[in-house]
């Protein structure tokens, strides 16, 4: 028997006036039960990063999103803000000369990201693969 995700998943982060990055943590463990524990890893460390960067450079309210890949071959997640201006750019923060490095970590650890923008703001996005033999069953919410 496959394992089982809980894909499409979608976490609203506007009620938090601080990160909940032990929830969001948790929330993305429990959505991937079922896939490789480096694709879990990955998506933890991935949108525990994007979510950050929310609450410290642009303005909540925050979603946070996880769906499947097409023909099942990875996770895409997906943080949302209502800053369409203010674009993310690597190697760069406001808070000191040692920050800004998340989106280098988010370069080297997603085989894809992005940023789309929105009429409402933008959504930071990042793609990995499940890096598991088999596809996995998923159980669409």
């Amino acid at each position: 028997m496959k394992p089982t995700l809980r894909l499409p998943a979608s976490l609203d982060l506007s009620r938090f006036p601080h990160p909940p990055l032990s929830t969001v943590r948790q929330w993305v463990t429990d959505v991937l039960t079922g896939a490789s524990e480096e694709c879990v890893d990955d998506a933890v460390l991935l949108v525990n990063e994007l979510v950050s960067n929310v609450y410290d450079h642009a303005t909540p309210p925050c979603r946070v999103r996880v769906s499947e890949l097409p023909e099942q071959r990875g996770v895409r997640v997906e943080v949302d803000d209502s800053e369409a201006d203010l674009l993310p750019v690597m190697g760069t923060s406001r808070l000191g000369k040692y920050r800004g490095r998340g989106l280098l970590l988010v370069e080297r650890v997603a085989e894809r990201w992005g940023i789309s923008r929105r009429t409402w703001g933008k959504t930071v996005w990042a793609e990995l693969p499940y890096r598991i033999g088999i596809p996995l069953q998923v159980a669409h919410q």
